[in-house]
């Protein structure tokens, strides 16, 4: 079904550029619309794409109107490039953008889920499957998806692919594999090969699209390149001897600088002729592209060879990398970047852009399988494993040491141990999937130790937690290396205890029992205090939810006593903060303001923004409890600071929505509405309902003290609803106070009734509630007139043609989802025109629209 979008979309970014960190916003403002998302994160295409215009044109029709396009082909015909150049040009196609999630090297499904939520900034929520925080983040924005890559993990992406489907209609699906995935609704575009030349030895080169690729390419390095009919005569041999396939063109033409073509002919020809007959895919196209690929590798010098083959360990890498990995004899490590360069010169390898000043490389998927069946001939495939796998643990050992440290370091440089891991989180997928297979449990229980402050703050539980898992269920498998049967039971503690951590947000209390009290005895046997401290921070938390009190500050007092013997200020600053939560929900607000403060200044002495950022988001939610709104202000806008800084999207929306409630207290209801608005918006990007519940709990709030009692009990029931299943327990509270805040004295029939609508609605409809309170909520209240002078009916002319034939529709009882599909306008531009209604006519729900409806259509 052709899906018409009314609403403009704004120019497209720059493809492949990242925005920078925004700077903190003036605290004299209102709102800085900081958090608006950008519309795509294609990489820049390095060189033309030719041959395929017809192709575009008819696929770009086929956007508009299929929901699931599959590009289906042999490897090397051009798939992704063709894909790409389709995402760019259909940007404009959808309000919401074109996003690439790239799952060439993903194995199992909380990988996938993992690559697309990252891809789409949607951030998982612990107690939930992710595809379900997916499918609700994406069920009312109009936008276009590309899983590129999917052959690996077809069953996976063609469940979650379906679940999307299913739930969001205005999704668009773009995938490239070697086959369909079968999904309902899907349209499958067999990608073809280039054309090629009629045969014959024509005196000219032909005008088909693989000559065109072959010469263009060519002639990059030597600008008169087959310009004698018989060299043109032997381009057009060369492309229908590699079937238009573009990789094997490409690959081709890459040794126009140094072999004519003739001897590019010669060549082929002989390695087309000794290539085996069979393929691992039984495709003739794919024997054609490897006999090609081991026909460059034979022109190659000996350390290119030796090179290539070692790079096929990596998805992708920097130069550094390289170096630290791949560098041993024959190899020189001064001689890599020349042989890089070489190699790149060849379309070998190819770029995928930059990250933290570090150009990255990648092997086009034919020739890295080509390598590393030459890398395993050469008996290197185990050894540059371990090689790999030593350097990731390495990074992940760095990022564990520094990223908790006591010790001062300014934060940007500290911050750089988690980018370096960001960068090379494919590398590490691919050390712990090595570690699983061959069952080195200590490898990668060392790297689920390492990459425990990355899973943690960017909340992949489910991927983190399945990791350990798996090497937890692993025994010693060198209980003779590296200190023995202890060392092997201290790292298992370790990550027992750290594994409990990951599943805190889970809210999984016996399962985190058992698991961090059996850690905790092999980390003590081991005198790892760091681990023992942070066990009993967990127990001690557990103890207080479940009111045992005593034995929580008993508990407290030996992580003081043992991180303070132990000079460990990290530790030292996070028993604090429990501390101090523990004193604010017993009330004691001026015990907690000392604990919080003293681990501030632990905290802002180590220049620890993290834990800074934690700390004054628990001192302000103490603050606006005991009524305190300036001292609440205060910590919420620093932490909104710096969570906006270190893009912590759903620690951001918390700040936002505590910022919004306390800044009514402090006389402006506007800006309290413009911070709310933005957490609303930020957490319905990210999919998270325990945000969607604060920001719609703190906006009822809010609302219910300008006297909107209808309204803002609706809001309340629906944040009460999303409360339940997201556990969110309210900003200062370990109980959920809705019913009791905002229902209080409202125990009249209607009042009970507003509350269950609001606990019906959907999560767009929430969340469309939610955003016409608080654009209402921002309009002057109109002023009372006197009793005696009945005010006038607004005007029907108030409203323009759009608006009234929407108050039609309201008076019919229709839903905003329901006048969208009707009116084929966003649900948002539904709400908008809504809210306007509201404020001409000085009306501030539905029920008092539908009832102006119906007067006019039935005066008296």
């Amino acid at each position: 079904m052709h899906r018409q979008r009314t609403d403009p979309p704004t120019p497209p970014s720059p493809p492949g550029k990242v925005s920078a960190a925004p700077e903190p916003p003036n605290r004299v403002k209102a709102m800085a619309p900081q958090t608006a998302p950008a519309r795509q994160n294609l990489p820049v295409e390095s060189d033309s794409l030719i041959g395929r215009d017809r192709d575009l044109s008819e696929l770009l029709r086929l956007l508009e109107s299929d929901t699931v396009l599959t590009l289906a082909g042999a490897d090397g015909i051009g798939k992704s490039r063709l894909a790409l150049r389709l995402a760019t040009q259909a940007t404009g196609l959808f309000a919401d953008g074109v996003w690439l999630a790239a799952l060439d090297d993903a194995a199992t499904r909380a990988e996938v889920v993992t690559r697309v939520c990252g891809a789409l900034g949607i951030t998982e929520e612990a107690r939930r499957d992710p595809v379900e925080t997916l499918c609700d983040a994406l069920r009312s924005r109009s936008l276009l998806l590309v899983l590129d890559g999917c052959d690996g993990v077809a069953d996976h992406v063609a469940e979650i692919g379906a679940a999307l489907v299913s739930a969001c209609p205005a999704v668009s699906l773009l995938i490239t594999g070697r086959a369909p995935l079968r999904i309902t609704g899907e349209s499958v575009w067999r990608v073809p090969p280039l054309p090629v030349p009629s045969d014959g030895d024509g005196a000219e080169p032909s005008g088909d699209g693989s000559v065109r690729l072959f010469l263009d390419r060519a002639r990059t390095a030597v600008p008169d390149y087959a310009s004698t009919p018989q060299e043109a005569a032997a381009v057009n041999r060369i492309c229908r001897r590699l079937d238009g396939i573009p990789l094997a063109v490409e690959l081709a033409a890459a040794w126009a600088g140094r072999v004519d073509p003739a001897g590019i002919d010669a060549g082929l020809a002989a390695a087309l002729a000794t290539a085996d007959g069979g393929s691992e895919d039984g495709c003739p196209r794919t024997r054609v592209l490897d006999a090609v690929v081991g026909w460059s590798l034979s022109l190659l010098s000996q350390p290119e060879r030796v090179l290539l083959r070692r790079l096929a360990i990596f998805p992708n890498w920097c130069l550094e990398l390289a170096e630290q990995v791949c560098a041993e004899a024959p190899l020189v490590e001064a001689d890599l970047l020349d042989l890089l360069s070489s190699l790149l010169d060849r379309s070998l390898i190819t770029l995928t852009g930059e990250q933290l000043n570090r150009v990255r490389y990648r092997l086009p998927a034919p020739v890295r399988a080509h390598a590393r069946a030459r890398l395993a001939d050469a008996g290197e495939l185990a050894w540059m494993r371990a090689r790999h796998t030593a350097r990731m643990i390495a990074i992940a050992d760095d990022l564990n040491r520094i990223a908790l440290s006591g010790r001062p370091m300014p934060w940007a440089e500290r911050f750089v141990y988690w980018d370096r891991a960001v960068a090379e989180y494919d590398n590490m997928r691919a050390a712990l999937r090595w570690s699983a297979e061959a069952a080195h449990a200590r490898d990668g229980l060392r790297l689920c130790a390492g990459l425990r402050p990355l899973w943690f703050t960017s909340h992949q539980f489910t991927e983190g937690g399945e990791w350990a898992e798996a090497f937890l269920a692993m025994d010693d498998d060198r209980p003779e290396e590296d200190g023995g049967r202890g060392a092997f039971d201290a790292l298992r503690g370790r990550v027992m205890v750290q594994h409990a951590e990951l599943n805190w947000p889970r809210k999984r209390f016996d399962e985190i029992v058992a698991t961090v009290t059996a850690g905790a005895v092999l980390c003590r046997a081991a005198g790892d205090t760091e681990s023992v401290c942070l066990a009993e921070n967990q127990l001690a938390l557990i103890d207080d939810l479940r009111g045992d009190h005593e034995s929580a500050r008993t508990r407290l007092r030996d992580v003081l006593e043992l991180a303070r013997s132990a000079g460990d200020l990290w530790s030292e600053a996070i028993a604090l903060n429990v501390q101090g939560a523990m004193a604010a929900r017993g009330g004691d607000f001026a015990e907690a303001e000392t604990l919080f403060n003293t681990a501030l200044m632990i905290m802002r002495g180590m220049d620890h923004r993290w834990g800074v950022g934690s700390t004054l988001m628990a001192q302000g939610a103490a603050a606006e409890a005991q009524g305190d709104a300036q001292a609440a202000d205060r910590c919420y806008r620093e932490a909104m600071d710096i969570q906006r800084a270190n893009g912590s999207a759903p620690e951001l929306a918390s700040c936002l929505a505590g910022v919004g409630r306390v800044a009514q207290q402090l006389g402006s209801a506007t800006q309290a509405y413009d911070y709310l608005a933005e957490s609303l918006q930020l957490s319905h990007a990210n999919g998270r309902l325990a945000g969607l519940a604060e920001a719609l709990w703190s906006i009822a709030s809010v609302s219910s003290r300008q006297g909107v009692a209808e309204e803002a009990t609706r809001c309340a029931g629906a944040a009460a609803a999303l409360a339940e299943i997201s556990g969110w327990a309210g900003p200062a509270s370990t109980r959920f106070p809705l019913s009791a805040e905002l229902t209080e004295g409202a125990a009249s029939t209607q009042s009970r009734t507003w509350w269950e609508e609001g606990r019906r609605l959907g999560v767009d409809e929430a969340v469309e509630l939610g955003v016409r309170l608080a654009e209402t909520g921002r309009l002057p209240r109109p002023r009372p007139r006197p009793a005696r002078t009945p005010a006038p009916e607004p005007p029907r002319k108030a409203l323009t043609p759009r608006e009234s034939e929407i108050a039609q529709l309201i008076g019919k009882g229709r839903s905003n989802r329901t006048i969208s599909d009707e009116l084929y306008i966003a649900p948002a531009t539904v709400a908008r025109h809504v809210a306007n209604i509201n404020r001409k006519l000085g009306f501030n729900s539905r029920q008092q629209i539908a009832a102006w409806v119906d007067r006019h259509s039935h005066p008296t």
